[in-house]
């Protein structure tokens, strides 16, 4: 059977890599901070991005960027669920991004299909938040450190052996808590706490973290490991971001979250050719 990923709305099949579109409603996101950041704006971005090939939208109402200041409570919500009220409509499958609880309860209340924790559901309350919902989804990303000291302080040792524990380490609980399997997709986290040489190990030996049998998120869209080998500033990194999306496909990740939505889809029906070929 062909693995699937339950959401509040829809069963999303992924035989076939689906690209999620990110939407930030924030005003210092790394990439491109500050120019959605009203409701209006996001939803033409959001309508852009669905027109180009997006299957899924991630909205995030906070920066995770290396040594980005926490948001309050009160200013996450202000930011997500207006726009979130909107994007619902589009029935299409809608993440939200966030690690508070509270922003987690009020985005599947208004109809969220997914929520994409940083965190991986570590933040008190997170779990019961996500247990109590019948039927979203969830991603787990593995996180060394925080935001806001996470550049400063790279993990040490194996980063496969250590990313594949955390994630069956965090996913357990849930597993008891009622949390059937199909609701859950693992991230490795590129740059949350690792060195470049670590990233690109995970994205080598993605397998490890396969054989646990849970979908893989990749992250790579303008990421500064990126950056790093190629020697381009952030907003110029649309091939590097392309490049390392159809690794991470190849290489069995079932979900890549880009930036560059209309890019990546015209990479992968180059990639799903060639796969359709071998069949």
């Amino acid at each position: 059977m062909s693995p699937q990923w339950q959401t509040s709305r829809f069963l999303l099949q992924l035989a076939r890599p689906l690209v999620m579109g990110i939407v930030n409603v924030t005003p210092d996101s790394f990439s491109d901070g500050g120019r959605h950041a009203s409701v209006s704006l996001a939803m033409k971005h959001a309508e852009l991005l669905l027109r180009q090939g997006a299957h899924i939208l991630d909205i995030g109402g906070e920066s995770t960027r290396p040594g980005s200041p926490a948001v309050s409570l009160e200013e996450e919500l202000d930011r997500v669920l207006p726009m979130l009220a909107e994007a619902v409509k589009l029935q299409v499958p809608i993440s939200v991004d966030t690690y508070k609880p509270e922003v987690m309860r009020a985005a599947l209340d208004l109809g969220a299909d997914i929520i994409n924790d940083v965190w991986a559901l570590r933040q008190p309350g997170a779990q019961q938040a996500v247990a109590a919902h019948s039927s979203c989804g969830v991603c787990l990303m593995h996180m060394h450190q925080t935001p806001q000291n996470m550049h400063l302080n790279h993990m040490s040792g194996d980063a496969v052996a250590e990313v594949r524990e955390f994630l069956s380490r965090v996913t357990k609980p849930l597993l008891e808590a009622g949390v059937a399997r199909e609701r859950i997709v693992w991230d490795y986290g590129i740059g949350f706490g690792k060195s470049v040489a670590q990233n690109f190990a995970l994205l080598a030996h993605q397998q490890a973290l396969l054989e646990l049998d849970f979908p893989l998120l990749a992250g790579w869209s303008r990421k500064g490991s990126l950056g790093t080998v190629s020697g381009l500033p952030v907003e110029q990194r649309l091939i590097p971001s392309v490049a390392a999306a159809l690794l991470a496909v190849e290489r069995g990740a079932r979900i890549v979250r880009v930036h560059d939505v209309k890019e990546t889809v015209e990479a992968l029906s180059v990639w799903q050719a060639m796969q359709d070929a071998l069949a």
